[in-house]
């Protein structure tokens, strides 16, 4: 089953992807962000702080050597 982002929180994420193309997007260390991965990542953590619907993160599994 996919995951379910709630609407408000895919508006949230869809206006920080937004702003990523425009170019004015900014970290929190103040600098301009200029990876799509990193987008996402800040749109998620918004949504996540304004308390939105957002599924639990997928578990890192490590590779054996």
């Amino acid at each position: 089953m996919a995951k379910k982002y709630s609407t408000a929180a895919q508006k949230k994420i869809g206006t920080v992807m937004h702003e990523f193309k425009e170019g004015t997007l900014k970290s929190s260390s103040g600098d301009k962000v200029t990876e799509r991965k990193q987008a996402i990542a800040i749109g998620i953590s918004e949504a996540k702080e304004a308390h939105l619907k957002v599924p639990a993160q997928k578990p890192v599994r490590k590779k054996k050597v």
